[in-house]
């Protein structure tokens, strides 16, 4: 069974605290979550209040499915970053059996 995973690095200039970094994560998870019913899920610890990683999966019968959903996935996130305030900096994905 196919899967598929994302990897995307966000930059966030106008955090000035680790809340708003949170916020900003946050919300660009559960968005995407829902948008795509997919996993998703911060890979690095809080080092910085300007950057993060995400983590996404998606599971699916269709390698042409799955290929379709992250080219989705990742305007989406490029998308819903922005409207946040936050940029994506760099975002790779892999298709694996």
């Amino acid at each position: 069974m196919p899967v598929a995973s994302m990897t995307l690095q966000l930059r966030i200039e106008h955090s000035r605290s680790l809340k708003d970094r949170r916020q900003v994560v946050r919300s660009l998870k559960e968005k995407l979550r829902h948008g795509f019913n997919i996993s998703v899920a911060e890979m690095d610890e809080a080092v910085t209040w300007q950057s993060a990683t995400l983590g996404i999966a998606a599971v699916s019968g269709s390698r042409d499915y799955l290929s379709g959903l992250m080219t989705e996935v990742e305007a989406a996130a490029h998308r819903i970053a922005g409207d946040l305030g936050a940029e994506i900096t760099d975002a790779w994905w892999e298709l694996v059996e």
